[in-house]
């Protein structure tokens, strides 16, 4: 690494797990700064609205043993964002605990640790929309109290404004509830004056990190190198390379523009961006822009409890009850309701869905293929108000799909194949998105403060 340029090594998801070569190999080429991405909204509302973390505690500590130890051993320091999964402020503790634990075990007392609570209360969200500062974003429906009232946990998507506050102390490593996984990378080069264009476009493609080098094989690790007016992406790893098509792949990922990446506090403008193959596994990227916008914002995420689930997983191979699948999953459902009629099951206190793989399990009404296969899986999914009520109706739909008949049925033991026993099993608490909008923010730093605390 050049004396100019600033080493940056990121970890796409804490407790994926990653190559300790590619970490020892990292360490070797030298950087300055581990950026952790922790948790995404890719798992769906359900980590949100319980705040129990995305992945495990014995493999988030395993990576964090591993890449605290690496930060010492680089003289270097540690951003990590969206901690626990959905950055709940329970899922902020549960990381902030096994940061202590290794600190503690690897004997670096005395270290700081800057933690950042993304997670808002009711009363401050009620009192930014009652002052017309809460706006629509994508999904175009106004924020009302009553969602407010209803999410079980609200967070913000906080950008690099509080992370470079926490990062101006004498913070080793920074944690930080939920946040645009760009600022994991980007908030200590542009403290250190680093162009914020470049910062956030190389943010952008050392999020996931090893899944820009090639070939893609599980969780690994990734570098960036900041220069003035550039920066290099290259893998640690002895058989991957990166590549124009990887890279510049990468920069597309889950956008829907591809020129334009907005985040808290503006949009990075990539219309002049170069990508240049200097060697065979390294790549110079040039001409990223920041435009700063006049208002700050965060997103805002919220998500609130629906029911409980309870589910049935059986397979379908008779081409004749395939071909009327439609017709039995109509006539069980009409069945259903009408074996209820009289119990204490209201019919407003559930609802089954069949989900049909082999058919139209990925892409539903939007399947474009008709045929129909030899064989289909079947998920008999219920949500129901209650746990009772949700295995009762699954049981019940179950049996009814079991046994159904349909015209030129032969065998009567039964139409599903059904793979274990019990064949009905829950599946937990069922939580929803409700809360997807903007919130304008004078001072983002101000709004998020870090605490600052010594392990």
């Amino acid at each position: 690494m050049s004396s100019n340029e600033f080493g940056i090594v990121s970890h796409g998801m804490l407790g994926y797990g990653f190559p300790k070569a590619s970490l020892d190999e990292a360490v070797r080429r030298g950087f300055k700064l581990i950026a952790v991405d922790a948790g995404s909204t890719d798992p769906g509302p359900y980590y949100l609205g319980s705040g129990k973390p995305f992945v495990s505690s014995t493999m988030v500590e395993r990576d964090l043993d591993l890449l605290i130890d690496a930060a010492f051993r680089a003289d270097a320091r540690m951003v990590i964002g969206s901690a626990g999964g959905a950055g709940t402020r329970a899922q902020l503790e549960f990381v902030t605990d096994i940061v202590r634990k290794v600190l503690a075990r690897q004997g670096r007392t005395g270290t700081p640790v800057a933690i950042i609570d993304s997670e808002l209360d009711k009363s401050t969200l009620k009192d930014a929309l009652r002052a017309g500062r809460i706006r629509t974003f994508e999904t175009g429906v106004a924020l009302s109290e009553h969602d407010i009232d209803e999410s079980t946990h609200i967070v913000a998507q906080i950008g690099l404004d509080p992370m470079i506050a926490a990062l101006h102390s004498p913070a080793r490593i920074v944690i930080a509830g939920r946040a645009w996984d760009v600022s994991n990378v980007a908030a200590l080069p542009v403290m250190l004056g680093y162009p914020e264009g470049l910062s956030m476009h190389l943010g952008k493609i050392l999020e996931c990190g090893g899944q820009a080098a090639l070939p893609v094989e599980g969780s690994d690790l990734l570098i960036g190198r900041l220069g003035a007016d550039y920066f290099i992406v290259e893998t640690p790893h002895a058989n991957k390379a990166c590549t124009i098509e990887s890279v510049s792949a990468h920069t597309l990922y889950e956008k829907s523009n591809p020129v334009w990446l907005p985040g808290p506090g503006g949009i990075v403008d990539l219309r002049e961006s170069s990508f240049e193959q200097i060697d065979a596994t390294r790549v110079r990227v040039t001409g990223s822009r920041f435009h700063r916008e006049p208002v700050k914002t965060v997103k805002l995420e919220g998500a609130r409890f629906i029911g409980h689930r309870h589910v049935t997983i059986a397979g379908m191979r008779d081409p004749l009850a395939i071909a009327q699948i439609d017709a039995i999953g109509e006539g069980v459902t009409q069945r259903l309701h009408a074996n209820l009629q009289g119990s204490a099951i209201a019919p407003t206190s559930f609802s089954v869905n069949f989900r049909r793989y082999g058919i139209d399990g990925v892409m539903g009404a939007l399947e474009p293929v008709k045929a129909r296969p030899h064989e289909i899986g079947l998920i008999i999914d219920v949500v129901g108000d209650t746990p009772q009520i949700a295995e009762t109706v699954c049981a019940m739909a179950r049996s009814l799909t079991l046994h159904w008949g349909y015209e030129g049925r032969i065998a009567t033991a039964g139409n599903l194949a059904v793979p274990f026993s019990p064949a009905d099993f829950a599946a937990g608490e069922v939580y929803e998105f409700n809360i997807y909008h903007l919130m304008e923010l004078d001072d983002p730093a101000a709004a998020f403060p870090f605490r600052l605390e010594t392990f």
